[in-house]
C-alpha cells in the first residue's frame, strides 16, 4: 500500500550555499545586536565615566574600595584617592567601576603638605 506521493519528483534541488550563508548571517546578527553592541555600549559609557573623574567626586573601585578623589594629574592614568581621614592611595583610573556622586570642582590647594584639620 504504497501512495503515488512517494513516486512523484522531487523539485529543484536547494541552493546548499545559500542553506549556510543565510542562517550563518542571521547568527552573525543576532550576536551583533545581543552582545557585541551594547558591551561596546557600556565600555563607551565607563570610558567617558573615567575620562571625566575629578576632585571632590566620591567613586567605587572595582574591589569595592569607597573613597573620594583628592587629585587628579593630568595625562595620567592613575588619580589618588582618600579612603580614610589622612589614608590616600593611588588608583589606576580603569579600575574604577562607577562614580557615586559628582561634585563641584574643589579649589586647588597649596603645594604644602598640611592637614586643615
Amino acid at each position: 500500500m504504497i501512495t503515488p506521493a512517494y513516486a512523484q519528483a522531487a523539485g529543484a534541488a536547494p541552493n546548499p550555499f545559500l542553506e549556510f550563508v543565510v542562517p550563518m548571517l542571521l547568527i552573525v546578527a543576532i550576536f551583533y545586536f545581543l552582545i557585541m553592541r551594547p558591551q561596546r555600549k557600556r565600555f563607551e559609557n565607563h570610558r567617558k565615566m573615567v575620562e571625566s573623574v575629578r576632585r571632590g567626586d566620591t567613586v567605587v573601585t572595582s574591589g569595592g574600595i569607597v573613597g573620594k578623589v583628592t587629585k587628579v594629574p593630568e595625562n595620567s592614568e592613575e588619580i589618588q584617592v582618600e579612603i580614610a581621614d589622612g589614608v590616600r592611595v593611588r588608583v589606576m583610573k580603569n579600575t574604577l567601576s562607577d562614580v557615586k556622586s559628582k561634585s563641584e570642582p574643589v579649589p586647588p590647594q597649596s603645594n604644602d603638605n598640611t592637614s586643615s584639620s
